[in-house]
């Protein structure tokens, strides 16, 4: 990765984070709720991925449609998160793959 990747890394993530602000303020709470639970469950591609920005749009949607942020997530945030990433390689996957000696396990 060269400084051109990180400097473009953190051009894209300003960009995100000035959308994240435009929204309504119940949708920024619930987005900064989901992040901090997307990033402690761990799916790997999560800072590259589209999940993030999927969200912003997801939620851009709503907030012009004027709906409620509850209205498309439900009253519970998590099992929502959970089900966006039900299919998606986590950390811990990797981690439990390297404790049982999988193929392809990190750790080789």
């Amino acid at each position: 990765m060269g400084i051109q990747d990180i400097i473009e890394g953190k051009k894209q993530w300003r960009a995100h984070v000035a959308r994240v602000k435009a929204l309504p303020q119940d949708y920024q709470i619930v987005y900064k709720e989901m992040q901090k639970y997307l990033f402690k469950v761990g799916p790997i591609d999560l800072p590259d991925g589209p999940l993030l920005p999927g969200i912003v749009d997801f939620f851009e949607e709503g907030a012009a449609a004027g709906k409620g942020v509850l209205e498309l997530v439900g009253t519970d945030v998590a099992a929502f998160c959970d089900d966006l990433v039900k299919d998606s390689p986590t950390y811990a996957d990797v981690y439990q793959d390297s404790l049982s000696g999988k193929p392809g396990a990190a750790g080789k």
